[in-house]
């Protein structure tokens, strides 16, 4: 086992196509949204907070303001968490006031202390649109509402934050899919496979050895990915080293689950020019679907129930929840018994479709 690791991980270093998928795709894709930064369009997103106004003429009017974004959030619990990872920038708390008085309407505003500079749009904004319910009064803007701010001390979500852990789930399941396919399959058709039958290694120290190989490659890559993310561009690892060996875990069970998908195709594959698109089939929804460069939440509401049955989608959420979050393994259980669920169901397949000969 000793050597066919040592030859597997020789293989997997001299393959192009291992390093690029591994690790040069997303490490380009990390250095050009992490030079991007958060820097984002002229639009603010923001959430209503329950109990808010919602019948009068001035909330229907900001509801039309192109460049105010609302965004749909339920509990006080979730409003908090949208503002803490940046998912929204600020909540809106419109409340009329009783007839007669002055102002007619007092605005509250609850930002994030990360996000002031979209605030201070949203202010403005929210100005224009009262001085537009009256031009009578628009010299005394005060007399219609006034808007209050108040900052709230939130950690910082920054696009690696959420770039990153994306770019790693990519990089795992192109390697697992395209590598072990690729490989398996060659090893058939070269006739290498036949030659282990007649020596005394047994079928299972073939793959398990392979799979140790590609495993502390992928490894590797991981961990330079996530080392740059952090010294490079601040990824957030809010507990430190713990955080970062709970990252390796998850994508040690999450490589194990798409190395089946790889077996499969070897399986399925006629010929090694078969073996692109059928990886492509599996790997290219994932990498679009899956919350790999924005959040699934920006799909159309019919789309979201399929970007959520993906396996690449759960990794990707478990990453960013232990991360940034804080959360533990046990507290991401859901996503990684779903993975194991995935791969329970992937490796009964390839034990029916996988070729020896």
């Amino acid at each position: 086992m000793r050597a066919l690791v040592k030859a597997s991980l020789q293989a997997i270093i001299k393959s192009p196509s291992a390093v690029v998928f591994s690790l040069a795709f997303p490490l380009i894709f990390i250095l050009v949204f992490g030079f991007l930064g958060g820097e984002g369009g002229y639009s603010v997103r923001v959430a209503k907070v329950p109990g808010s106004d919602s019948v009068s003429a001035l909330y229907k009017t900001l509801r039309d303001v192109p460049v105010i974004t609302w965004v749909a959030v339920g509990s006080e619990a979730e409003m908090k968490k949208a503002l803490s990872d940046g998912n929204i920038a600020a909540t809106i708390n419109i409340q009329q006031l009783p007839e007669g008085a002055e102002p007619k309407y007092s605005i509250n505003i609850d930002a994030a202390s990360s996000q002031m500079d979209k605030v201070m749009q949203l202010r403005s904004v929210l100005n224009e649109v009262v001085q537009r319910q009256d031009p009578q009064i628009q010299e005394r803007t005060e007399k219609l509402a006034v808007v209050n701010v108040r900052q709230s001390e939130v950690r910082e979500y920054k696009t690696i934050d959420f770039i990153l852990p994306g770019q790693l789930g990519f990089s795992l399941l192109a390697a697992g899919v395209f590598g072990t396919a690729f490989v398996f399959f060659n090893m058939r058709q070269t006739l290498v496979l036949k030659r282990f039958f007649a020596t005394p290694v047994r079928r299972e120290v073939i793959i398990i050895s392979e799979g140790i190989a590609r495993m502390l490659f992928q490894l590797a890559g991981s961990v330079i990915i996530i080392l740059m993310g952090r010294f490079v561009f601040g990824f957030t690892l809010i507990h430190g080293w713990v955080t970062f060996v709970e990252m390796l875990v998850l994508c040690s069970i999450a490589l194990l689950v798409f190395m089946g998908f790889g077996f499969i195709i070897s399986g399925l594959a006629k010929s090694e020019a078969t073996i692109p698109p059928l990886s492509n089939i599996i790997t290219l929804p994932q990498f679009l679907l899956a919350g790999t460069f924005f959040s699934i939440d920006n799909f159309p509401a019919w789309l979201q129930p399929f970007c959520r049955v993906l396996p690449l989608t759960y990794l990707n959420d478990a990453l960013r929840r232990v991360a940034f979050d804080g959360a533990s393994l046990w507290e991401v259980r859901v996503d990684v018994l779903v993975l194991l669920g995935w791969g329970v169901l992937v490796y009964i397949v390839a034990g029916r479709v996988f070729k020896w000969e």
